[in-house]
């Protein structure tokens, strides 16, 4: 759907798992096929909780952009709690990161991408396209950090015909 980038670090991670569902309105779901959860690192039985994932982390990305979630979902911060993470401790430079247990499950993944961007300031830059027949995660990188759509060419000049028909 989007023609921009993927987010910076870890949070290529977490936009990629958020844009999973390709077509909201379609149901079109990549996590069906087994080579997307390869990529993912997940089994066919983890399907689920990574689909619950997916739907609080776009949730979370729709609040960066001040929309309220599409649908009831499991709060973020009780899925991120159960994560296993320890502390790397770099012993060159003494710098420190949460990591995930072992390499980790999904989850631990993510919470350390969002740990990783939250320390450096970009996690509020990844956010839901505001069309609701959407949803696609994208990094804003406007100066001012007030992108709306994943695409202008599409979400936003949809959005903008709208407002001018309306009128």
């Amino acid at each position: 759907m989007s023609e921009r980038a993927s987010a910076p670090g870890g949070l290529a991670l977490v936009e990629a798992l958020v844009n999973t569902l390709e077509d909201i309105t379609r149901d079109t779901d990549t996590l069906d096929s087994a080579e997307v959860r390869a990529r993912f690192g997940i089994t066919a039985a983890e399907v689920d909780a990574a689909r619950e994932l997916r739907e609080s982390l776009r949730a979370a990305c729709l609040a960066h952009a001040d929309h309220p979630p599409h649908r009831a979902v499991t709060p973020l911060g009780d899925l991120l709690a159960k994560a296993p993470l320890r502390v790397a401790v770099d012993d060159r430079d003494g710098s420190a990161a949460l990591v995930p247990v072992d390499d980790g499950p999904l989850l631990s993944r993510v919470a350390a991408a969002i740990a990783e961007a939250v320390k450096d300031g970009t996690w509020t830059r990844l956010k839901a396209c505001e069309a609701e027949d959407c949803g696609w995660a994208f990094y804003d990188r406007s100066p001012a950090g007030r992108g709306r759509w994943c695409s202008m060419a599409v979400c936003g000049a949809r959005a903008k015909m709208r407002r001018y028909r309306a009128k």
